[in-house]
């Protein structure tokens, strides 16, 4: 099962309209007449730049560890499900029409019951990666307009939209690792928590406090 993180049903992710720095200040600086300024138009591979991310990364590393033990059972089921089918084949002179029968039956209930998982296990590593998919991408959307906006971008056109009508791009309209950066110093990793050292510094004690003189 591959754990990579695919951009299905991202909302805003298929084209992103940004104002550009300039032509925000031109609505509110310039005259009324004043013709708005043109920006840039620059190109991200948004479902690259989401795995790209550290905390996609992460993530996708988190899905294969979760997923590992039900990925491995569907594994061993088919496995046992073409046991069953070697041996029918290797059986087919020797074995009698009983002992067919019984495998047979067994096979089916086997391919039953791995269609069935395999179903569930589908949708579940779908699910839990387009949470995954969906946390990153509306975060990466707050980068991606800050971008355009500090710029001077007016359209960011996503080219890894399926089906997209992008036939071109050259090389300095894409913004694709620069996003992947700011997102990463924008949301790090938290590291894990550190150890306490072996010998910690040691404080003076606080200075005793002088005691009261009793009330006569």
């Amino acid at each position: 099962m591959n754990f990579n993180l695919s951009l299905k049903h991202l909302p805003a992710a298929l084209v992103v309209v940004c104002l550009s720095a300039a032509g925000a200040w031109a609505q509110t600086t310039a005259a009324p007449t004043a013709a708005p300024v043109p920006g840039k138009i620059v190109v991200i591979d948004v479902q690259g730049a989401i795995a790209a991310t550290a905390e996609g990364k992460e993530a996708a590393a988190e899905l294969q560890s979760q997923f590992a033990s039900k990925q491995n059972e569907l594994q061993d089921l088919q496995k046992k499900i073409e046991d069953i089918q070697t041996r029918l084949t290797n059986g087919a002179a020797t074995l009698s029409d009983e002992a067919k029968s019984s495998l047979q039956r067994q096979g089916e209930l086997y391919s039953h019951e791995l269609q069935r998982g395999q179903d569930d296990f589908q949708e579940q590593v779908t699910a839990a990666r387009q949470d995954v998919v969906d946390r990153i991408g509306r975060k990466m959307m707050d980068v991606v307009d800050r971008y355009a906006r500090e710029n001077g971008v007016a359209i960011v056109l996503d080219s890894s939209v399926q089906g997209g009508s992008l036939l071109y791009r050259a090389a300095p309209t894409d913004i694709t690792a620069d996003i992947v950066r700011l997102y990463d110093q924008a949301y790090p990793i938290k590291p894990a928590a550190a150890t306490a050292p072996e010998h910690p510094a040691t404080h003076a004690p606080a200075a005793a406090k002088p005691a009261t003189p009793p009330q006569k």
